[in-house]
């Protein structure tokens, strides 16, 4: 079971290990300087907008999508455009023009070039790869035999682009072309190829060079459960629901029922895994009384969470600095490369992306976390793009670089705490309805 975990990780993290320590960020900020004595509304909002710049600032600028990180991946230099981590950034562009950080036109001008990119860039029975060349959208591999359509990252991408069709819903030219595009390349996705033959299971990737070489089918309970319920809502090509029962719900780490630390969790692995598996599924999917026959979704990520924190505040290892208001183990770069950190492994690093999206779920917690890390800690961890990416204070080690797989949800899943503003978008998509009832789910955004 553990290797199953750890081969998860690896695939979402593998490019992240080589990271080059060239840093292609603006230069000089003076964290010294960021402002003090904040009201909590207003603290979240500067953590938001500040977040934002590492999309808007930092976004390529032939593609407009988001670069992978802020430091040079492998040798490509800095054309690495991220799939998933385009996905979190568009929906960040979104929570920008209803906070007015930017106009709408501005949002609207941007998304409209994202999605004339993302119409000609390459693409594999409608799925993207993970990495694509931000200059000429050509495929990047991810790996050796990783070299083409990645449908885990491309769903990623779907709850952003399905947030901004609804978003964008005035008559004018530039918001009629990002509607048509989205349609256009959401309709031609075809979720069903990936059951390889007619197979009860989804699979991640598939190579027009390496066929399935691959060879992961997708069984749950981790990051992937958004990639199943966009598989059933498909428009031309969808997939059952025995694909969901059979594929995803049944495998040996999918229902748990265990306690830790005395703490209920319904599934997933022991301990619940890196925490990102309660926010990238949950950017766009509302957990609130989202249930199946399966779990409560409100209480498998309140409780991961939870027991997440309760293990940074018992300590069990004796790492310098955590506690109550120092918590969050998930997949970020660490002093020796890049790990998907947990309960389970480890290592001392805290992300502060693990915190700060699980606002919806713990938001007293989330906030004593966000004034530790702003107040006590910003000196060394704020920066032009909110905070960077990670920390281990025993071995005075403290990230330069930002990911933006993690960036994108600090801004989104805050917002969702405020204003549900994501969750209630993604939600009023027809197609997401459908495919939530088809697979059994209850929702009060359904019902």
């Amino acid at each position: 079971m553990k290797n199953i975990f750890y081969c998860v990780c690896f695939l979402l993290t593998i490019g992240c290990a080589n990271a080059q320590k060239k840093d292609v960020r603006t230069p000089a900020f003076d964290a010294t300087k960021r402002p003090k004595n904040l009201s909590d509304t207003a603290l979240l909002e500067l953590v938001q907008k500040q977040t934002f710049k590492y999309f808007w600032d930092f976004g390529h600028p032939v593609s407009g999508l988001a670069r992978e990180r802020s430091n040079q991946s492998f040798d490509y230099g800095n054309e690495v455009v991220t799939t998933g981590g385009s996905g979190f950034g568009i929906m960040s562009i979104i929570v920008a023009a209803e906070r007015k950080w930017i106009t709408r036109e501005e949002a609207a001008g941007r998304l409209n070039r994202i999605v004339k990119f993302l119409w000609k860039a390459d693409s594999y029975h409608g799925v993207f790869p993970h990495w694509l060349d931000g200059a000429t959208g050509k495929t990047i591999p991810f790996g050796r035999k990783d070299d083409g359509a990645d449908l885990v990252e491309t769903s990623f991408l779907f709850e952003g682009l399905l947030c901004a069709r609804q978003y964008f819903n005035k008559d004018n030219q530039t918001e009629r072309e990002i509607r048509d595009r989205v349609n256009w390349m959401w309709e031609q996705l075809e979720w069903n190829w990936f059951t390889r033959e007619g197979q009860e299971v989804l699979y991640w990737h598939w190579s027009p060079n390496n066929g399935w070489a691959m060879n992961f089918p997708l069984r749950g309970f981790n990051e992937c459960l958004i990639t199943y319920v966009l598989a059933a809502s498909g428009e031309r090509y969808p997939v059952t629901s025995a694909v969901y029962d059979r594929g995803w719900a049944q495998s040996d780490f999918f229902k748990n029922g265990k306690e830790f630390y005395g703490i209920k969790l319904p599934l997933g692995f022991d301990y619940g895994g890196p925490l990102f598996f309660s926010h990238y599924s949950f950017v766009g999917l509302d957990p609130r009384g989202l249930k199946d026959k399966y779990a409560d979704y409100w209480e498998q990520n309140r409780n991961h969470t939870l027991i997440n924190r309760e293990h940074c505040v018992r300590n069990p290892n004796n790492f310098k600095g955590y506690g109550a208001n120092c918590w969050g183990l998930t997949a970020s770069d660490t002093y020796n490369g890049y790990d998907a950190h947990s309960p389970a492994n480890d290592h001392g690093t805290i992300t502060p992306t693990a915190a700060l999206s699980a606002f919806p779920y713990t938001p007293e917690y989330s906030m004593q976390a966000l004034k530790h890390f702003y107040y006590d800690l910003g000196d060394k961890i704020w920066s032009e793009y909110g905070f960077v990416d990670a920390f281990n204070e025993g071995q005075n080690w403290y990230a330069t670089s930002h990911l933006a797989i993690d960036q994108g949800p600090i801004i989104v899943m805050i917002e969702n705490y405020r204003t549900g503003l994501l969750w209630n978008l993604f939600m009023s998509c027809p197609e997401v309805k459908k495919g939530l009832k088809k697979l059994g789910f209850q929702s009060p955004a359904i019902n």
